[in-house]
């Protein structure tokens, strides 16, 4: 493996903290994330793929506020009692000298529940509920909800945060023009379509400081009509470099997708 990888058990220096090698453990939901109770059960399950050499580790999704939830009562992080539980994850990571960061998740119209917002009033195929087109002043507050969560997870001891922008969730669904049809600043052409994915990233650097690692989930192919093409996707990918982005992270397929993208079995 080494000959075909030379760098990916060489450490990775961002400035403000390096990792012990490049191998990252990508985020996925494991059942634990949603109640307290369950976290201790979280935590042994990361410390174990810490103890056997992962160099950063991203967990599942938490949602920044209640709007964004999964369904009603999933992972969530918008108040700082809810920081607690958490500390047992990063504790036992960090024991074994690996790095962990919190994935923020807003459903937005994929959110299983009444509450859901995106862009724009159109129901996914995948879910039986029409999401409430966000208003100017309500996309400002789901930003700072991301900024807000972000602060909390790093009071938890996470070392970072990744920005979920893919898999059609509520940042991508304002990336591309299938789902936006705003006609505001938050709205129009690509620029403008990826405003909102910018100024996360801008306002979650702003509220956490240089020394925090922010990981940016880009969607590389949504594999659904109207979604991102080629430039749009480096378009973005620049912009979020310069908004203050430690790291981007790639994904593809939105779940409403018909090319399966998710395995359903582990060899």
């Amino acid at each position: 493996m080494s000959a075909h990888y030379p760098h990916l058990f060489r450490p990775l220096d961002f400035g403000f903290t390096s990792l012990r090698n490049r191998i990252l453990m990508g985020s996925m939901h494991t059942g634990l994330e949603d109640r307290a109770r369950d976290f201790p059960k979280l935590a042994k399950y990361f410390e174990e793929r810490a103890a056997g050499g992962a160099g950063l580790i991203v967990t599942g999704g938490f949602a920044p506020n209640l709007v964004g939830w999964l369904k009603p009562f999933a992972g969530k992080l918008s108040w700082r009692h809810e920081a607690k539980p958490h500390r047992l994850v990063t504790e036992a990571v960090h024991a074994h000298g690996a790095h962990i960061c919190l994935q923020l998740l807003h459903a937005g119209r994929y959110a299983y529940h009444p509450l859901s917002v995106a862009p724009s009033k159109l129901k996914a195929p995948i879910n039986p509920f029409t999401p409430r087109a966000l208003s100017a002043r309500g996309v400002e507050r789901q930003i700072n909800a991301y900024a807000n969560a972000a602060k909390i997870a790093r009071e938890a001891g996470y070392d970072g945060v990744e920005v979920m922008g893919s898999e059609g969730y509520l940042i991508n669904q304002f990336t591309v023009a299938r789902t936006n049809k705003r006609r505001d600043q938050w709205g129009g052409d690509t620029a403008q379509r990826m405003r909102f994915a910018v100024e996360i990233v801008r306002r979650v650097r702003e509220a956490c400081g240089p020394d925090f690692i922010i990981v940016y989930r880009l969607s590389m192919l949504d594999l659904v009509d109207g979604g991102g093409d080629w430039n749009d996707i480096v378009q973005q990918a620049q912009a979020i470099e310069a908004a203050g982005a430690t790291l981007i992270n790639a994904g593809i397929g939105w779940h409403e997708a018909r090319i399966p993208t998710i395995a359903t079995s582990v060899p």
